[in-house]
């Protein structure tokens, strides 16, 4: 009964400390967020990054340290659409406290709040630590960024993270113990480029004794200042540039692709004689394909069609 009644008292003691005795310390590591691929295609860039921080606390079991991560704009500053990475040009981004990347990750001095998370301290001298995932999002429809290497710091004033004892209060204040955490957000733009083009049709004739012409088209969208070389296949004849043949099993169509629309320039696929070159601009370029069929012996009625590749080398 001495015992039960000793265990009591001394747990009365503990609990009856000071909040100021209760010391706590928490330190704080968050990896590098990097971003990889193009924005040419418009759609948004997602990667993560990891916050661990690790604490202790004197006289402090079955208590909670409150966290608040506050991050601000980083060292290459923000816009009203998000923060900001230097490089060739101001990109946008943004960090979130969740998956959807709906909620921004801010902090106590902006209108948008910092998560706030608890970190368990099981014993008397105890330790504890949380892991928390920061989402990051390199906006979309940001198409004419060029490519290279963007970058922005966090360190310092840009995280002012605070910690203290859970008062209920949460992280709408500055009160607490103030530490900072070191980490870069960075993104590699890479080079891309996208290609389609339209068929060419030349439409129902019944004798090929005189010239017919028709246009086509082949639209090429390269990231800003990326050279690109575009060359046309020989066909399924493998043939030369105006010597390509259109088909019906063993019957065939001659015809020839060029460059411009005096039809005297081959387009073909041999770099620096009978390509098209250009250089990117982050938006479509339409490059017209001037056809042309001479007048030849004509074969059998029937429909004759040849497969033609595309290829954009940049």
């Amino acid at each position: 009964m001495r015992t039960c009644v000793i265990g009591f008292l001394f747990f009365l003691g503990v609990n009856m400390m000071p909040t100021t005795a209760l010391a706590q310390s928490c330190t704080f590591n968050t990896t590098s967020m990097v971003f990889s691929g193009n924005t040419l295609s418009g759609a948004p860039i997602n990667s993560t990054a990891t916050l661990a921080v690790n604490c202790s606390a004197i006289a402090g079991a079955f208590r909670r340290i409150l966290v608040c991560p506050n991050l601000n704009a980083g060292s290459s500053g923000s816009t009203a659409l998000g923060r900001t990475m230097t490089g060739p040009i101001p990109i946008v981004y943004n960090l979130y406290q969740e998956p959807a990347r709906q909620v921004v990750w801010g902090s106590w001095s902006w209108a948008s709040a910092p998560p706030e998370f608890m970190v368990d301290i099981p014993a008397l001298l105890g330790r504890g630590s949380a892991t928390v995932t920061i989402y990051g999002q390199v906006l979309a429809n940001q198409k004419t960024a060029p490519p290279g290497s963007y970058s922005s710091q966090f360190s310092g004033a840009q995280t002012q993270f605070r910690y203290r004892w859970d008062d209920g209060a949460g992280c709408s204040s500055s009160v607490g113990t103030q530490a900072t955490t070191d980490f870069t957000v960075s993104f590699q733009n890479t080079k891309q480029c996208f290609v389609s083009a339209y068929d060419i049709d030349f439409g129902k004739h019944g004798i090929l004794d005189s010239t017919i012409d028709e246009d086509g088209q082949v639209t090429v969208n390269c990231s800003p200042s990326t050279p690109y070389v575009v060359a046309l296949g020989s066909g399924g004849a493998n043939a030369g540039p105006t010597a390509r043949r259109m088909t019906k099993g063993s019957e065939f169509v001659t015809y020839g692709l060029y460059r411009n629309a005096a039809r005297s320039l081959p387009w073909g696929a041999t770099d620096g004689a009978d390509t098209v070159s250009g250089t990117g601009a982050g938006t479509a370029q339409n490059l017209p394909i001037y056809a042309r069929i001479l007048p030849q012996t004509t074969p059998t009625p029937g429909v004759y069609s040849d497969t033609v590749i595309v290829t954009v080398t940049y």
